[in-house]
């Protein structure tokens, strides 16, 4: 059950991605997107790594997807009057690419056993920032630089121009 679980999600996170990719409308495009992240907690959550799966909404799903928002709204790309409301039709395949995901994650969570207290190996916090600043120190402050270089660029675009 679980690698069919892991072959619907995969199906869904790729489909989400193009349908991101191809989305002419900036909006519509990070909602897939923000899809197509959850299937792939998902995904993570079925390959026993629920901490990486956490971590992959509350960064990606979360933070990255602000920042996305925050490019949009810098650049002004349009006047939200002028927008209308989407149809029904374009909200379906988000609807069901989110629901199958929803679906996948109840039917995994309801397949697994409860875990027992002295079942699983616990790291502390003190571990996994030492591991984190340690071995990954290096690439840490290669994100946080380019994240730096987004937020300048950003500014740099949206500012406003004299005539």
């Amino acid at each position: 059950m679980e690698q069919i679980l892991f072959y619907i999600l995969a199906t869904v996170t790729v489909i989400a991605t193009l349908f991101a990719i191809t989305e002419k409308h900036p909006v519509h495009a990070i909602i897939y997107l923000v899809t197509s992240f959850f299937a792939l907690a998902v995904i993570f959550f079925l390959l026993a790594a629920p901490l990486i799966a956490v971590f992959e909404v509350i960064i990606y799903a979360g933070a990255v997807m602000v920042l996305f928002m925050f490019v949009i709204m810098m650049l002004d790309l349009g006047n939200p009057e002028d927008a209308q409301r989407p149809s029904l039709l374009h909200c379906l395949p988000a609807l069901l690419l989110s629901g199958i995901i929803f679906t996948s994650l109840m039917l995994l969570v309801s397949s697994r056993p409860a875990a027992l207290p002295g079942d699983s190996h616990v790291v502390s916090v003190a571990d996994f920032a030492i591991t984190l600043f340690g071995k990954y120190g290096v690439a840490i402050e290669i994100i946080s630089m380019q994240l730096l270089f987004a937020i300048v660029g950003v500014l740099y675009l949206g500012r406003r121009r004299k005539k």
